[in-house]
Parts: C-alpha cells; structure tokens; sequence
C-alpha cells in the first residue's frame, strides 16, 4: 500500500506561483508513474501533469491548459513529486489530487492522495 501527502496549496492571486508537493510512503516511489489531477466543483477530474517512472525515463506530459506554465518534477532521494504552478488563473482554481501509478505485468494499482486546495482569486 502506498500513501500520497499533499501539501502547498493555498489562496493565491492571479499572476501568482504557488508550488504543490506530494510525499509518498514505501520503497517503490521510482518505479511509479507519478502524476497531478485537479477538480473544479461540477466539472470531472482532469490531468494536469504526468511524470513516468525511473524505468521509463522520467517523461512528462501536460494537460493543454497548462502548458508552458506548469512543471512537474520528482525527487526519487525524497519520494517526493513537485508541481510548480507559474501565472496562475482563476480558472486553475480546484483540488488538486496526487496520484502514484504502479503497472506491473500482472496489474495496474492506482493510488491517491487526499487533496489539497488551490484558489487564485481575479
């Protein structure tokens, strides 16, 4: 089992950077694909950023609305994913959600963390 922390989301005001951290548990964190999702109240989870495992490279990719103004990035010494968010919107306001992806032949094991709130006020 692996459990996901969040921290670092807070009111923010447009044009403003904030920048999310989540800490996973176990021995494994290198070997999962980590990634950032986000929900809006009355809208559907959403990608934000995705980063693969040590085993794939450490590849990223972006949802297109944030594009060019996020970064996600890992520390696999800390067991630690990162989303510097730069030029913030309003529209960037949501929970945003860690999740840790383990794929193996047999199976694939999602995990998640509890949340943690961005609100970048106009």
């Amino acid at each position: 089992q692996v459990q996901l922390v969040e921290s670092g989301g807070a009111l923010v005001q447009a044009g403003g950077s904030l920048r999310l951290s989540c800490v996973a548990s176990g021995s494994i964190f290198s070997f999962m694909n980590m990634g950032w999702y986000r929900q809006a109240p009355g809208k559907q989870r959403e990608l934000v950023a995705g980063i693969t495992s040590i085993l794939s490279g450490g590849s990223t990719n972006y949802g297109d609305s944030v594009k060019g103004r996020f970064t996600i990035s890992r520390d696999n010494a800390k067991n630690t994913v990162y989303l510097q968010m730069n030029s913030l919107k309003p529209e960037d306001t949501a929970v945003y959600y860690c999740n840790a992806r383990r794929v193996t032949s047999a199976k694939t094991n999602d995990y998640w963390g509890q949340g943690t709130q961005v609100t970048v006020s106009s």
